[in-house]
């Protein structure tokens, strides 16, 4: 026989079936319509139905559980009557339910089907005191508050929830009608004690009003933007209308919608994006005829159709980058570490700002088609400036919007052309610039090439700074010397000297060779050019230090070629040797520099740098009755010059030490000429050469003809580093020299040496004069000094 319980109410059973809730949560003395569709639902009710109408409601703590356990449900319920039933012709059943009574699940009773559970009533008594009756005041003011100013509240519900003597129905009324999430209506349910009940709901109204003040202040402001929307809508139809009236086309209004449709996907930053409103508003109250209308359209234009957020995604593999630096230049392993580098720092830090790299050397040594390499190697986009010629400031920073035909500067518009707002940027001979009246470009370049300052670069068109601290700059140079200073501290230099002759049959082999086979209709077997031919067409037909003269002469002769291919069929084919040589170029036009070839006095062999590469140089001296005079000739420089002078007085110095009369210059001139006087010379690398030619006129001690040397001599005989140490080696290399003689402090210039040449060379380093001396004059026998009177 099962137990009943008895209330002041109703009278139920200690175990009822269990109907689940989802979203809801049922409070006693509420009356709530439910739809029953899931099996175990159905299942319960009915069994409900079979016996005295009443069951257990419970919440569940998840809704999305469609056959909840005994875990996912709440402990605390609501015993309710069904009123009505109601069958709906999807199978789902519609009930009319009212809870009378709390409890807690004691036990959970599985049968077939669903849940049967044990329970316990959860209710304690309250005394009606004057606390309890302030707080039900209280609860029914902030009640009525709150219903006014949520709309789902139904007004109907205020009349209902009168303050009488019962504690419990007046608290369970307010709970039930209100608007809250299922877990905050739930702990109001499980609260037995009604004091406390009051305290928590009380607390509840109170953040509920608050959360709707705010929200209808949040709505109010929503409203008065739409209102004015609609407003501006309206007033925008009126003036179309007023505007056909006047006989304006449409189209000008439609040009201003468009625009503002790519103001708005144009990703611009929040300064320019407001600029650009503002003036498109400007242009929308102008004619379309003005004049200034449009200015203002090429000028949003230019806004619009800048790459604010376009970037390209940088490829940082490494090993990518090194095989197509590899594939594009043959040599020139600095730069191309210096690459490797540059990306390895950016897969590691991804902030890491834009570099700028400095490309010096002489013309023709690929300083631009490099920048193109690195921009293919990186997977960026690529744009070039030339800035030989620039004078003026505005190039560099554009025109202000006051002048006609004003225009960004080539900076912005070369952004434009790239589509992204991170490529390589090459600035091709940042030597070149020039001032005048109207500014100095160099200047303006400094805010674009420094890396604290380029992030918010402004043209004078635009007035809108624009980020360029993602771009890759690199700026090229012929001469380091002609860049300004400021501009140097602001740029990382790396140096490309020329290429040597090996480097060039190399790269004529691998890349220039074929790429004229390959312009000039010619298949690979018709053609072959013999390594001597090739040596002999670099050394005696081309004077540079790059390739480009190198590259014009191989297609000089993929040239004759072609035309004796469609002279004499395709199966003709041509071997260029050194005989023949002369057929496809003509006579050599330079002769290459012969070293002597035996000892002679007063006659020395110096080493010399051009663009070209290095070269040997012989250096002549003579003496004469005279008055002391020093006479140079050759079209030495100004330093040179110098150098031959401290020649002369360390001579003079040390006259006593080196076995020379004393007083040799009274009587007599000297003469010193260094032959190809047309080409122009300069620099202090002779010093030594010149010195050691005086010492063997003077002694009369013939000099080595199969001994070179380079250096810079002091007054104290010091012998001083100089420069081109590579490219004067393999020159004493190619003349079959075969003792160099440098300074002591070039030695760390060894590594950029090739091993080869390394070792058929013998290389002497030197600190004074006196062991060039040793080494480069034959050793006396018993002679004396040769006195002059």
């Amino acid at each position: 026989m099962e137990t009943k319980v008895k209330t002041d109410k109703r009278t139920y059973r200690e175990i009822l079936p269990l109907l689940p809730l989802r979203d809801v949560v049922v409070f006693p003395g509420i009356m709530v319509p439910l739809l029953v569709g899931r099996e175990r639902s159905v299942l319960a009710l009915d069994e409900a139905m079979s016996k005295d109408r009443m069951i257990l409601l419970c919440a569940q703590k998840r809704m999305t559980i469609k056959d909840p356990e005994s875990s996912d449900l709440y402990g605390v319920g609501t015993v309710a009557e069904v009123l009505q039933i109601l069958k709906l012709p999807d199978g789902s059943t519609k009930i009319l339910v009212e809870g009378f009574e709390r409890v807690r699940i004691k036990k959970f009773i599985s049968t077939k089907g669903f849940f049967k559970v044990e329970v316990e009533r959860l209710a304690e008594k309250t005394d009606l005191s004057i606390g309890i009756k302030a707080l039900m005041r209280s609860g029914a003011d902030r009640f009525e508050e709150y219903a006014r100013m949520n709309p789902k509240v139904s007004p109907e519900v205020l009349p209902l929830i009168a303050q009488g003597d019962d504690v419990e129905a007046f608290i369970d009324a307010l709970c039930g009608n209100l608007i809250v999430k299922v877990s905050e209506k739930q702990h109001l349910l499980e609260i037995a004690n009604p004091l406390q009940r009051l305290k928590e709901l009380n607390h509840l109204l109170m953040i509920e009003i608050e959360l709707l003040k705010v929200e209808k202040k949040i709505m109010g402001e929503v409203r008065n933007e739409i209102e004015k929307s609609q407003k501006d809508f309206y007033l925008q139809e009126q003036l179309k209308v007023i505007e056909r009236e006047l006989g304006r086309k449409d189209g000008h209004r439609s040009e201003a919608d468009e625009l503002r449709e790519k103001i708005s996907k144009a990703q611009m930053s929040k300064e320019a994006e407001a600029i650009a409103n503002r003036e498109l508003d400007k242009f929308v109250k102008m004619m379309p005829i003005s004049p200034e209308a449009t200015v203002i359209r090429n000028y949003i234009d230019w806004l619009v159709n800048l790459p604010w957020g376009v970037k390209t995604k940088d490829n940082l593999d490494i090993e990518h980058a090194h095989r197509v630096l590899e594939e594009d230049h043959y040599g020139l392993k600095k730069p191309k570490e210096r690459i490797l580098e540059y990306l390895a720092v950016k897969r590691l830090s991804k902030s890491m700002k834009g570099e700028i790299l400095c490309l010096v050397g002489p013309p023709g040594v690929g300083k631009t088609s490099l920048a193109r390499s690195i921009a293919r190697a990186v997977g960026r986009n690529f744009v070039r400036i030339s800035l030989g010629g620039i004078r003026d400031e505005a190039e560099i920073r554009g025109h202000r919007r006051t002048y006609i035909g004003a225009m960004p500067g080539r900076i912005i518009q070369s952004i434009k052309k790239a589509k992204s707002r991170n490529p390589v940027f090459l600035l091709d001979e940042v030597d070149k610039m020039s001032t005048d009246f109207r500014g100095d470009p160099s200047s303006a370049l400094l805010e674009v090439l420094d890396t604290e300052q380029n992030h918010a670069f402004s043209d004078h068109y635009l007035e809108v700074d624009f980020d360029l601290s993602e771009c890759l700059f690199i700026c090229t140079s012929n001469i380091r010397e002609n860049i300004p200073f400021p501009m140097q501290d602001r740029m990382e230099i790396i140096k490309l000297p020329g290429y040597t002759a090996e480097e060039k049959k190399k790269i004529a082999t691998q890349f220039l060779i074929p790429k004229q086979i390959n312009l000039n209709g010619l298949k690979k077997n018709t053609l072959e050019i013999l390594t001597p031919a090739l040596s002999d067409v670099i050394i005696k037909y081309t004077r540079e230090a790059g390739v480009r003269e190198l590259e014009r002469r191989i297609a000089q002769i993929c040239r004759k070629v072609a035309k004796e291919v469609v002279s004499k069929g395709r199966s003709y084919k041509v071997r260029v040797t050194s005989k023949n040589l002369a057929k496809f170029l003509g006579q050599p036009l330079y002769l290459e520099s012969e070293v002597e070839k035996a000892n002679e006095v007063g006659v020395t062999t110096g080493l010399a740098w051009t663009e070209a590469g290095g070269d040997i140089m012989a250096v002549e001296t003579s003496m004469m009755n005279g008055k002391g005079k020093l006479i140079l000739t050759g079209k030495l420089g100004e330093i040179m010059q110098e150098s031959a002078k401290a020649s002369l007085t360390y001579i003079r110095s040390r006259a006593k030490e080196l076995n020379i009369d004393g007083r040799f210059y009274k009587n007599t001139d000297i003469h010193i000429h260094i032959p190809e006087g047309a080409i122009p010379k300069d620099g202090p690398s002779a010093g030594i050469t010149m010195a050691t030619a005086l010492v063997s006129m003077l002694t009369g001690r013939p000099a080595r003809y199969d001994v070179a040397m380079t250096g810079e001599i002091t007054l104290r005989g010091r012998v001083l580093p100089v420069g081109g140490v590579k490219s004067k080696l393999l020159a004493a290399h190619r003349a079959g020299i075969k003792t160099v003689i440098l300074p002591k402090k070039n030695e760390k210039d060894l590594d950029d040496i090739p091993k080869d040449i390394r070792k058929r060379l013998q290389l002497v380093f030197v600190e004074e004069m006196k062991e060039v001396l040793n080494i480069a004059l034959v050793k006396p026998t018993k002679t004396k000094s040769r006195k002059r009177s």
